[in-house]
């Protein structure tokens, strides 16, 4: 039994006319017609008594009408619900994030969000890039932002960029550096702290240092982190330098930006979510809006 078939009977049982279920239904009479007509045969009863005087319910029709009812009610009650889901936006939005998007990018773009819809809340988990695409094609995490491009069962959007930069301790030794210009051999001699393996920041770490002419498998590395703060306090104490999102070095006023003017590197950061999978509402309309937050940072 389709729920257009118990309409259609249902308009008819209720109104005594065929012309009349038409017309508020929409359609033909003759689509009416059918519609009860193909209920009748399937349940193998007639279920509108037909006279030239007069359209009615027969027996059976009565008893199916009430059901019918029940079920074109729920109908209703579950699209009035799933509307006002939609437009009254409330529920937990789960998100995966790794350490530059989430701690310098998501505050922003969370607190403008809430101000729109103030019922919704998040579950932000911090993690690194391949953590935070796990999550996500794990269904741990609806949606997910990360500084690499994953593949596999994610669809990955460019929301934002970031800027990176080589960092020192703030001593008088690296501020002659700066002063007097940085050579690649200096720097490929240079003791490094580096993040960890999966991490967008360690890749985009070595794409540097090949757009420098430094191979990345030559460079002395004398730590290696699980996130930027780590990083960012060893490089501090003088542990060695690094590369990091100028989000980060900015906030910092005991690490030294060494600017390099023939290297520029613009970090692409991505918002993710799972191929083939089903937002919520809230998340749907959370996605939309992140994908436009920092539009204009990308053009």
């Amino acid at each position: 039994m389709e729920l257009r078939q118990l309409e259609a009977f249902t308009y008819v049982a209720e109104t005594g006319s065929f012309s009349r279920a038409a017309e508020l239904l929409h359609v033909s009479q003759p689509t009416v017609s059918a519609h009860v007509t193909a209920l009748e045969q399937e349940l193998g009863l007639t279920l509108i008594a037909r006279t030239t005087r007069e359209v009615s319910p027969t027996e059976a029709g009565r008893i199916l009408l009430e059901y019918a009812g029940q079920m074109l009610t729920l109908r209703r009650q579950a699209g009035e619900e799933m509307r006002r889901f939609a437009t009254e936006l409330s529920g937990t939005v789960t998100v995966a994030a790794s350490t530059v998007p989430g701690r310098y990018f998501l505050p922003r773009l969370l607190a403008a969000f809430q101000k729109r819809h103030p019922d919704v809340k998040f579950d932000l988990r911090m993690t690194d890039s391949a953590g935070a695409v796990e999550q996500v094609t794990e269904r741990k995490a609806e949606i997910g932002f990360c500084g690499t491009l994953p593949g596999g069962k994610c669809i990955a959007r460019e929301f934002a960029n970031d800027n990176l930069v080589m960092v020192a301790p703030d001593t008088p030794r690296y501020r002659a550096y700066r002063q007097e210009g940085v050579s690649l051999r200096r720097i490929a001699r240079e003791p490094f702290v580096f993040r960890e393996e999966g991490s967008g920041t360690r890749r985009e770490t070595e794409l540097f240092l090949r757009a420098m002419g430094v191979d990345p498998a030559g460079v002395r590395i004398a730590a290696q982190v699980s996130s930027n703060e780590e990083a960012e306090r060893l490089v501090e104490e003088g542990v060695g330098i690094s590369v990091l999102s100028k989000s980060v070095a900015e906030e910092r006023e005991r690490l030294l930006v060494i600017e390099l003017p023939a290297v520029k590197i613009r970090r692409k950061l991505y918002i993710l979510r799972r191929k083939n999978s089903v937002l919520s509402p809230s998340a749907q309309v959370f996605y939309r809006f992140a994908e436009e937050f920092y539009r204009r940072s990308l053009e």
